[in-house]
């Protein structure tokens, strides 16, 4: 097991109060362990090793800085790897890059051949098994737009609709086609091991068209860590129940889905992502260019602002920032605003009517039952917070799903746990020693409740576990207690 944060923290300098969560991908911009306290401090609960770029070496001296600063800090942080997928790209070209003119003929050809204005390769044989005359392929997340006129298994012979600049390597999509092609390839399987042996606590996928992917993943992964399934193909928008019911959490990937299909879709497609995530008691951040002039601005525009409170007032788990914390100039900057966009939002007057719009379907479970009960006995006795205790996180995320009016405290012996609940709406895990009896559980979480700044002396609390203790999925208890 790996070593974690001191127990028990008496600090309550880095309690969040705010419910969403915010994820932060580390990139040259953000890699130094002094980078990376300053991004946890501004409000970072998470952290995103992106896999598409960096060396292994690079990877493992992140997780490092993270794992130094969690016990410099004594405070459980997520680190979420987030695999390549399958990366469909076209060839090089003499000049490394080529003008188009609208309507002319562009052909795509498997070989390895030198591109220039005429053709260039595309060397995937899948791509061109799943063409045919009519169909539209997509260049450079959607700047150069194709339309097959002729096609076969080695060439596609295109009309040039909109476009005109294109250079080496930019990437090939395929709108409205499952392609014949492995979620996960040779290169994923080795990151993921790689990953794995580091000790990450979330894994995402990339490139999921079909339900059967997700499964593919979780094999691979072998029950060490939960699944974030990155929605960013139609396909999987049309299995959307199913991929949720497979995954354990998930992504909206609007960039990808912005590409894939009509921009004007893709508000609506988040919103139903996030409603039936919610509905399921899934985790779902919402992802991509959020912040996105943050990159070269230490302010972002009104209408980003409005992106990210969207998403705040839908119920979201987690927001994601990428280049911003990756590569930009104002990585901190991005963070703090991103906390600050939160904060404000869930103070709104229009914010908790929207959460409690959903009614939730309970399954006929007696942990469903507490957990919902928590909920409403929470606000009737006007508690300051409910505190879950669980050994595999299940009881917070239940707690979570009926986004409770007041704080969720999570009590954990499993460090494990306690990171990977870091993306959860409203939960603010401590790592604790394992408890056996009732009466310590009790007087144990209101030592805590206090030490976290939760609550104070004469507050009420509510606390849900299960009896007996140690039994994973077994909450039957609800107990209201005074500090």
């Amino acid at each position: 097991m790996i070593e974690g944060p001191k127990l028990d923290s008496e600090s309550d300098d880095m309690k969040r109060n705010r419910n969403t969560k915010v994820v932060a991908t580390i990139g040259p911009a953000s890699a130094s362990k002094k980078r990376i306290r300053e991004l946890v401090i501004a409000g970072a609960d998470v952290f995103r090793l992106n896999f598409s770029h960096g060396t292994h070496s690079d990877h493992k001296k992140v997780h490092t800085n993270i794992r130094e600063l969690e016990l410099e800090l004594e405070r459980p942080i997520a680190i979420l790897c987030d695999l390549q997928g399958p990366k469909l790209r076209l060839g090089t070209f003499q000049n490394s890059k080529v003008e188009l003119e609208q309507g002319q003929t562009f052909r795509l050809v498997l070989k390895e051949v030198e591109g220039n204005e005429q053709r260039v390769s595309m060397p995937h044989p899948e791509i061109f098994a799943a063409l045919e005359p009519g169909a539209e392929l997509l260049l450079d997340d959607g700047r150069v737009r194709l339309k097959v006129k002729d096609c076969g298994p080695d060439f596609a012979s295109t009309e040039v609709l909109a476009g005109t600049s294109l250079s080496d390597r930019k990437g090939v999509n395929v709108p409205g086609k499952i392609l014949p092609i492995d979620a996960i390839t040779q290169k994923d399987r080795e990151d993921l091991i790689f990953a794995l042996g580091l000790g990450v606590d979330w894994v995402a996928m990339s490139f999921a068209q079909k339900p059967d992917d997700v499964t593919m993943v979780k094999e691979a992964i072998g029950g060490a860590v939960p699944l974030m399934v990155k929605i960013e193909k139609p396909s999987a928008v049309e299995n959307l129940e199913e991929m949720i019911e497979r995954a354990d959490a998930i992504m909206v990937a609007r960039g990808d889905l912005g590409v894939e299909m009509p921009p004007e879709k893709v508000p609506g497609v988040q919103k139903e992502i996030i409603r039936s995530c919610r509905q399921a008691g899934k985790p779902v951040v919402v992802a991509t260019q959020m912040l996105e002039s943050m990159i070269s601005a230490p302010v972002p525009t009104r209408a980003e602002a409005s992106d990210v409170a969207t998403a705040v007032f839908d119920g979201a788990d987690a927001v994601m920032l990428s280049g911003e914390s990756a590569m930009g100039a104002y990585p901190v900057e991005a963070v703090t605003m991103m906390h600050r966009i939160i904060s404000q939002t869930e103070q709104e007057r229009f914010y908790r009517p929207g959460l409690e719009a959903l009614q939730i379907n309970l399954q006929a479970t007696g942990s469903d039952a507490i957990s919902a009960a928590a909920a409403q006995t929470a606000e009737t006795v006007e508690a300051k917070a409910i505190i879950t205790h669980t050994r595999t996180g299940s009881t917070a995320y239940r707690a979570a799903r009926e986004r409770p009016t007041v704080p969720i405290l999570c009590l954990t012996p499993t460090l494990e746990a306690a990171r990977q609940l870091c993306l959860v709406w409203g939960v603010h895990c401590v790592h604790t020693a394992h408890i056996v009896d009732l009466r310590a559980l009790v007087q144990k979480t209101l030592d805590v409740t206090v030490k976290e700044g939760f609550a104070v002396k004469g507050d009420r609390v509510v606390i849900t576990a299960g009896v007996p203790f140690g039994q994973v999925g077994k909450t039957n208890l609800l107990r209201i207690a005074d500090v």
